[in-house]
Order: C-alpha cells, then structure tokens, then sequence
C-alpha cells in the first residue's frame, strides 16, 4: 500500500479505527506545552528521578529523548540548572528513553552541554 495513493475515504476509515484504541493510540503532539522545547537538551524532574537529554518527541503519555542521562543527585538545583553541574550522572547507553508524561512536575531548557560522563 502506498500511502501517498490512500483516498479520503481511507484515510477517514483509518482514522476511525485508531480512535477506537482509546488512550492506547500514541498520537504525536503539536499544540502542547513543550513545543518551544522540542529539538533542544532539557532538564526534566519527575516524581522520582532527574533526567537530562534532547527532547525529540512529545506524545499524549509520553516524552521521548536522546542523549539521556539520569541526574542521580543535582546538588543545589539553581545552581546545577545556572551552570550545568549536577554532583552525579548516570548516562544511559545510546538510543531513546521514553518518559511518561504523568510522572512529570516540570522541564526546564537545560542551556549546557549534556551530561555525558558517569560522575559521583
């Protein structure tokens, strides 16, 4: 199948059967909050783990990011976000870390280099 050669009336059809998934169809977002962030490094803070990385997708559950890092400790958190030096990083190994949006309290634009090292 071509998807370039799909009719209207396909396309509605199709359309129909995703929405019947629910909250089940990961749909990607373009008018959410994080659209000024998209494609920039990020510091996010959930209920239970810091993280840094590139923001690349948003979703309705879930933000997706490359060149992750878990911030196991930010030290003073003004001062790890104004000059980039959380006390210890953990980075994860290449690829994308997916995050559920319902854990998260907020993402901050993270304006340095991310981290790349394990520190402690």
């Amino acid at each position: 199948m071509d998807i370039n050669e799909l009719t209207v009336g396909q396309v509605r059809e199709i359309a129909g059967l995703a929405s019947g998934l629910g909250g089940c169809a990961a749909s990607l977002q373009e008018g959410h909050g994080y659209a000024d962030k998209v494609g920039k490094p990020v510091f996010i803070r959930s209920v239970t783990h810091h993280y840094t990385g590139l923001l690349v997708e948003v979703y309705d559950q879930e933000i997706v990011i490359e060149k992750a890092a878990w911030i196991a400790d930010d030290g003073r958190f003004s001062a790890c976000l104004k000059d980039g030096t959380p006390s210890e990083v953990e980075p994860y190994p290449e690829g994308r870390v997916v995050i559920g949006r319902g854990a998260i309290l907020d993402v901050a634009e993270w304006a340095h280099n991310l981290p790349d090292k394990v520190t402690v």
